[in-house]
């Protein structure tokens, strides 16, 4: 039959494994170091994987494969001593737009939307990109803010980064997050510490070399927890 099904570009695949994890039916494994899809009937097309691919390697494609085979997955799964597929029983490292979480009295509620938030594992590609507001933070910010989750998370995706420690170049990275997704708009959060200003830079350079106009603004938060400007 002709399906949705996934797709894994063993070029693109650095081996992180995060793909693996996140598969619920066990339909991925990985083989000598890559990401390898093992069997069609395992994978049922909803993509739970394609989210935590760092490197974007992952993707749907229509062909003629074997229908997904639930009894086949949990037999399968219990033979890996994992019971059954069930979501709530593997690891998740996608959690839903909309979040269930009930909170305990006394305790702020996550607002994050999408998992990895880190700059350097977050796809270039997602479904939780389209039609998104992105908050781009430093790690710092949410330790330094008291109200973070509620002032700055809320209703936007969140990637998180620290220019210092990570030295790497997040311009190329946010940059093709911002083409290749349909971004509303974007908003930095930084310290007041020098360090931070390669967080800014980046954003720019991103919105700069992606050749779209889209509004965005810098909010900086001093080493006392105060928000400074923006």
């Amino acid at each position: 039959m002709i399906r949705k099904i996934i797709e894994i570009n063993q070029e693109k695949c650095n081996g992180c494994g995060l793909c693996a994890a996140a598969c619920h039916e066990g339909a991925i494994a990985m083989i000598e170091g890559k990401a390898t899809l093992i069997r069609d009937d395992y994978c049922d097309g909803l993509g739970d994987c394609l989210p935590t691919c760092p490197t974007g390697a992952i993707q749907f494609v229509e062909r003629e494969a074997l229908p997904y085979d639930e009894a086949a997955v949990k037999k399968n799964m219990a033979a890996k001593g994992h019971g059954c597929s069930c979501p709530g029983t593997q690891p998740q490292l996608f959690r839903p737009k909309e979040n269930p979480q009930v909170p305990v009295a006394g305790q702020v509620q996550s607002q994050l939307r999408q998992w990895p938030v880190q700059i350097q594992l977050a796809p270039v590609q997602a479904p939780y990109f389209d039609g998104a507001n992105l908050l781009i933070a430093a790690d710092c910010t949410a330790y330094a803010y008291g109200d973070f989750h509620s002032k700055f998370m809320k209703n936007k995706v969140t990637l998180i980064g620290c220019p210092k420690l990570d030295h790497v170049e997040y311009a190329q990275k946010l940059q093709q997050i911002i083409m290749q997704n349909d971004i509303k708009s974007v908003t930095v959060v930084r310290m007041q510490v020098p360090c931070c200003g390669g967080m800014e830079m980046a954003i720019k350079t991103a919105l700069q070399n992606s050749g779209k106009f889209l509004p965005w603004q810098v909010v900086t938060i001093s080493t006392q927890g105060e928000i400074l400007e923006g």
